[in-house]
C-alpha cells in the first residue's frame, strides 16, 4: 500500500532535456492510500541538439536555458490558471557533459558534447596515468571514450573553474547554488561506486583540481530556492524549491519502472538504450569490466548495473537522411513495412563507436551489414528493420550478461521510454530474450522526477516500491509475450552478432 496524506499533493514541475529535445511537464501526485495517481501535462516542448562551433560538437546552452525558463514561465501561467501554486523543480538531462564555470559564476564556454571525438586521443594518456582495472575497481564505469574523466582530460587552466553537469548547471543558474547531484556524479569516472564519494586520487593523478566538482547532492535534497531575477522572469514565487532528483535521465527512469517484483530487467529506450538490472551492491569484478558493464547509481542508494546499447538514434538518423534525399515516410508506415518482413535478416552491433557521430546512417548500417557478409537492401523497411532487430538482439545479450555477471535472474523486461511505443521493438525484445516485456510508462523520466519531488515534499513517503505503484496505478503497461521460433532465432542471431563490426 502506498504511504500518502490524504489531500492533494499541489503540482510539481519537471524540466527533463534529452540529447535531440525538451520538455518542462506539470506533474500532480494525489489521493488517498490504495488510490494514488500521478498526471503530467506537458506545458512546454523545445528542441536541443549540437551544433559545429568553436572547434568542435557543442550544446548552444544559452538557448538551451532560456527554453527552460520559458518552459518554467509556462508551468507558471499553467498553475496561476488552476489558482494553485508549483511546490518545487526538478531537473533531469543526459549525463557526462558538463559546463565549466568561473568563481563569478560565469560560464566561460559553450559546453562540449559527448558526440566530439576531442577525448579519443587522450584515452591512452589517461590510462597510463590510471590503469584502467583500477579505475573499474573503484569506479565500476563502464568504459566509454566520451566519459567526463576523458573529456576533462583534454582541458588545460582548470584552476579557477570548477565543472558543473548539465542539470546541475541549469540548477546553478535558477538557485545560485552549486552541488553535483549524485546519480549523475556517478558518470563521471570521477567517483567511488562503494564509498559514494568523489574519488579525489584520481582527479589528482590526472592533475585536476581537487574541487573541479562542487559538493554532492542527493535525489530528494533541496538545492536552493530561485534567484530574485529567475523568478521576475518566469513568474514564480523566488521562495520556489529546486530540489534534486535523479539528475541523470536514466535514474529517474528506472526510478519509474513500473515492476511488481524485484527480479526486472530495464531497458529504458531513447536515443540510447540502457540495459541492465537494478542491484543493491555494485558489481566490480574483473568479469565485469570485461563485459564492459557500468555500476551507476540510482534513487536511494541502489545501483543502475547496465551497459549501453546504442538506440532509436539509428532510427532518427536515417529518417533524417532520408528527408535530406525528399524521402518523408512516417515512422507508423515504416515500421509496418519492417514487420512484413520475415525472420533471419541481418544484424549488427548496434552500440558500436561507428555509430555514435550523425551523417548518412543508413549507408553505414549497411556497409556494417556488408562487413558481416551478408547483403542489405538500400530499401528503408530493410533497414528500419535491420536496426529493430540488432537493438533486440543487443538487449537480450545484455539482459543475459547482466544476469550472469550479477548472478541475478530477471523474470520480466521492463521497457520504457520512447521506445516502449515500438510495437516491432517490444516484440522483437520479447522474441529475442524469451522473456514476456512489458512496455511504458513512455514519460517514465519525468514520472520518476516528479515522484522524487512529491516524496520531498511528503506526498508520498515511502521507498522505491512505493513509488513504483503509484505508476502502475497511473498506467497500464502493453504486454508482450514471446514466440517459440522467434526466440530461438533471434538466440542465435545475437551470438553472431557479437563481431558484426
Amino acid at each position: 500500500m502506498v504511504s500518502t496524506t490524504d489531500v492533494d499533493g499541489g503540482l510539481f514541475a519537471a524540466v527533463d532535456i534529452g540529447a535531440s529535445s525538451g520538455r518542462v511537464i506539470l506533474g500532480r501526485v494525489a489521493g488517498s492510500p490504495g488510490g494514488t495517481r500521478a498526471e503530467l501535462e506537458t506545458v512546454h516542448r523545445f528542441p536541443n541538439g549540437v551544433k559545429e562551433f568553436d572547434g568542435g560538437l557543442r550544446w548552444d546552452f544559452d538557448a538551451l536555458f532560456a527554453e527552460v525558463l520559458t518552459g518554467l514561465a509556462a508551468a507558471a501561467t499553467a498553475a496561476a490558471a488552476r489558482g494553485e501554486g508549483i511546490a518545487s523543480i526538478g531537473i533531469d538531462t543526459w549525463a557526462v557533459d558538463y559546463g565549466l564555470v568561473n568563481n563569478a559564476g560565469e560560464l566561460v564556454a559553450a559546453p562540449f558534447s559527448y558526440r566530439d571525438d576531442r577525448s579519443r586521443a587522450v584515452v591512452a594518456r589517461v590510462h597510463q596515468e590510471l590503469d584502467p582495472a583500477r579505475l573499474y575497481a573503484t569506479t565500476g564505469l563502464q568504459f566509454l571514450p566520451f566519459n567526463s574523466i576523458y573529456q576533462l582530460a583534454t582541458e588545460a587552466g582548470l584552476d579557477g573553474l570548477q565543472a558543473l553537469l548539465i542539470p546541475d548547471l541549469i540548477g546553478f543558474l535558477l538557485t545560485g547554488r552549486r552541488r553535483t547531484e549524485a546519480t549523475n556524479a556517478s558518470t563521471t569516472g570521477l567517483f567511488d561506486a562503494v564509498a559514494g564519494e568523489w574519488a579525489t586520487e584520481f582527479l589528482a593523478a590526472l592533475g585536476l583540481p581537487g574541487d573541479l566538482f562542487p559538493p554532492l547532492i542527493q535525489p530528494g535534497e533541496t538545492l536552493g530556492t530561485l534567484l530574485p531575477g529567475i523568478a521576475e522572469r518566469t513568474g514564480l514565487p523566488a521562495a520556489t524549491k529546486v530540489v534534486a532528483v535523479g539528475s541523470h535521465d536514466t535514474a529517474s527512469a528506472v526510478a519509474a519502472v513500473p515492476a511488481e517484483r524485484p527480479d526486472f530487467a530495464y531497458v529504458s529506450s531513447g536515443t540510447w538504450s540502457l540495459v541492465g538490472v537494478e542491484l543493491s551492491h555494485p558489481v566490480l569484478t574483473e568479469a565485469s569490466r570485461a563485459a564492459n558493464f557500468t555500476n551507476e547509481r540510482g534513487v536511494d542508494g541502489t545501483i543502475r548495473y547496465l551497459r549501453n546499447v546504442g538506440g532509436l538514434w539509428l532510427l532518427s538518423e536515417c529518417q533524417r537522411t532520408w528527408a535530406a534525399e525528399g524521402y518523408r515516410p512516417g515512422l507508423e508506415e515504416l515500421l509496418d513495412a519492417a514487420a512484413t518482413l520475415p525472420l533471419g535478416g541481418p544484424v549488427i552491433n548496434a552500440d558500436d563507436p561507428y555509430f555514435i557521430a550523425p551523417d548518412n546512417m543508413p549507408e553505414r548500417i549497411r556497409a556494417a551489414v556488408g562487413n558481416t557478409g551478408a547483403v542489405l537492401p538500400e530499401h528503408p523497411a530493410h533497414i528500419v528493420r535491420c536496426i529493430l532487430d540488432s537493438l533486440a538482439a543487443g538487449y537480450a545479450r545484455t539482459i543475459a550478461d547482466a544476469e550472469r555477471l550479477a548472478d541475478v535472474h530477471a523474470g520480466v523486461v521492463q521497457i520504457v521510454g520512447g521506445g516502449s511505443q515500438n510495437r516491432l521493438l517490444c516484440q522483437l525484445t520479447a522474441d529475442a530474450t524469451g522473456k514476456p516485456v512489458l512496455a511504458g510508462p513512455v514519460e517514465a523520466t519525468a514520472l520518476g522526477n516528479v515522484l522524487v519531488q512529491a516524496r520531498a515534499a511528503g506526498v508520498l513517503r515511502g521507498g522505491l516500491g512505493e513509488l513504483r505503484a503509484v505508476v502502475r496505478a497511473s498506467q497500464q503497461p502493453a504486454e508482450y509475450m514471446p514466440s517459440p521460433v522467434a526466440a530461438h532465432q533471434s538466440a542465435a542471431r545475437s551470438v553472431s552478432s557479437r563481431g558484426a563490426l
